[in-house]
């Protein structure tokens, strides 16, 4: 016996509709990350410079709903740690996604200030996961 299950597709919308997401990558000209961050609903904005984009959230944790870090070009996952590191106070407010190749298992905290680790390169699939479960206080108050 099979079951399926209709959903209702026309009044969905992308999980990040309208979130302000800083994206820390220097290798965007072939990546398709910043396009499939705006196709979760966020509004993208890229740093190619580790600390400029850091400095940006410090500076405005409250305009910011997302912190993706490409963890590669700026030494590895480690030194994506040790940045997730710089922003504690703001991480609780902002939550972060680390993406790196040296990412053996990917991470999925219960913790709201640790950061979402995912394998790079991302699946649409496994962005998609990760950008929910980073995203899931905000969505949880959007259901009402």
């Amino acid at each position: 016996m099979q079951v399926i299950r209709s959903l209702e597709q026309h009044s969905a919308s992308p999980v990040g509709l309208g979130i302000r997401v800083i994206l820390v990558s220097q290798s965007l000209n072939s990546s398709p990350l910043p396009h499939r961050l705006a196709g979760l609903g966020g509004k993208v904005e890229i740093a190619d410079d580790l600390f400029v984009g850091l400095e940006a959230v410090i500076e405005d944790p409250a305009g910011y709903g997302l912190c993706v870090i490409d963890c590669d070009a700026f030494g590895g996952l480690a030194a994506g740690r040790r940045a997730h590191e710089l922003l504690t106070d703001v991480a609780r407010r902002v939550p972060v996604i680390l993406l790196s190749k040296d990412c053996a298992a990917q991470e999925f905290p219960e913790e709201r200030g640790e950061a979402v680790v995912l394998r790079a390169p991302t699946s649409g699939i496994s962005l998609r996961v990760g950008f929910e479960h980073a995203l899931r206080d905000r969505l949880a108050m959007r259901l009402m």
